[in-house]
């Protein structure tokens, strides 16, 4: 189905029910992922990885095989990239929501800056690639497949990781952080039996896959039809869009006091979407699609990993002090957030 043919304002429309779709999935996810914890044993920060992070990457799924297998490389890539500077910068609005205290300052574990730092190296290993230049092995890309490789150890690194009791933070934020989970564990306890949650999630993760098909498609089109370009399209548009999930996720996660859990949907978020470089690789048949990229790429992936630096100092620093609802760390990631869009503008194919 090619939405070209429909007007803008039927592809907007389109858009926008879509985008609704993924933000009423999205919402209940948490829930279900915080009753599979409870019930499995696996830890917050793992589960907002591992589960959430993944199914909430759905849409970038749809988003970049679609974009790749229709020979439209750019918007893949730009989608994918735009989507881990958009996810951080997400952070800044949970941090709104608390309000009264940064996000940072009771986010205590460990492991959330471990996923961080991870998540940091490979995003400056995917700017590699695009600067030097992708080249195909047996079809598929030699870096796209090195950043995959490099995902999936992130992913077994953090398993062990939290279960291992490296350091712990001490002092009044832990004492809060403490106090939080407990309320939590008393409003929201799992009384659903395992198969229940787990069909659950599988139900609204289908949700986001079948719907940001049709944000992949239709952003695809408002670009072409508004003439703004698919790199910047695919940058702004989509990429926010593909990540109403991890928004509605995290707003949820914070209602019920769990906040290792948001920050590691949003730090295993961009893990998944770097692997799904590999996957656009699979689907598209003119090459690497990190070859295709450019200078426009290559900021991009630093813009995610300053980002990302921005937040992981935050949980280093963990001071409590807020300006206009949120942690400085925020603030920062808005102004650098503003100012790399400034930065791509003029690059944007």
């Amino acid at each position: 189905m090619s939405f070209d043919q429909f007007p803008l304002l039927a592809n907007l429309a389109i858009f926008a029910v879509s985008a609704g779709f993924v933000w009423a999935a999205g919402t209940r996810l948490t829930a279900y992922v915080d009753g599979i914890a409870s019930l499995t044993g696996i830890g917050q920060a793992f589960a907002g990885m591992l589960l959430l992070g993944g199914i909430t990457s759905l849409p970038e799924i749809a988003t970049a095989t679609t974009a790749s297998w229709t020979g439209n490389p750019s918007l893949a890539v730009s989608n994918l990239l735009g989507s881990a500077a958009a996810n951080i910068l997400l952070l800044a609005m949970a941090d709104a929501i608390i309000g009264r205290d940064a996000l940072t300052s009771v986010v205590a574990a460990p492991a959330t800056l471990f996923q961080g730092t991870l998540g940091m190296m490979l995003l400056g290993g995917v700017a590699v690639v695009v600067t030097i230049g992708d080249v195909a092995v047996l079809g598929v890309g030699v870096g796209s497949t090195l950043l995959m490789a490099g995902c999936v150890a992130s992913l077994w690194l953090s398993s062990g990781y939290e279960r291992r009791h490296v350091w712990t933070a001490v002092g009044k934020e832990q004492e809060k952080e403490e106090e939080g989970e407990e309320e939590g564990v008393e409003d929201e306890k799992p009384g659903q039996p395992l198969r229940s949650l787990v069909l659950k999630t599988v139900a609204a993760g289908a949700t986001i896959l079948v719907a940001g098909f049709f944000l992949s498609q239709t952003g695809d089109a408002i670009a072409a039809q508004t003439g703004l370009g698919t790199g910047l399209v695919g940058l702004v548009l989509v990429a926010f869009a593909t990540s109403l999930p991890e928004l509605s996720s995290i707003t949820a996660a914070l209602r019920l006091h769990r906040y290792e859990m948001a920050v590691g949907d949003l730090f295993g978020t961009n893990l998944f979407n770097i692997a799904l470089l590999f996957i656009a690789d699979l689907a598209y048949g003119g090459g690497p699609v990190l070859a295709e990229g450019g200078r426009f790429e290559a900021v991009a992936a630093l813009l995610g990993l300053l980002l990302t630096g921005v937040f992981v100092l935050g949980l280093l620093e963990r001071k409590d002090r807020t300006v206009l609802r949120m942690g400085y760390d925020s603030l920062a990631a808005l102004a650098f957030y503003a100012a790399g869009l400034a930065v791509l503008y003029p690059l944007a194919p």
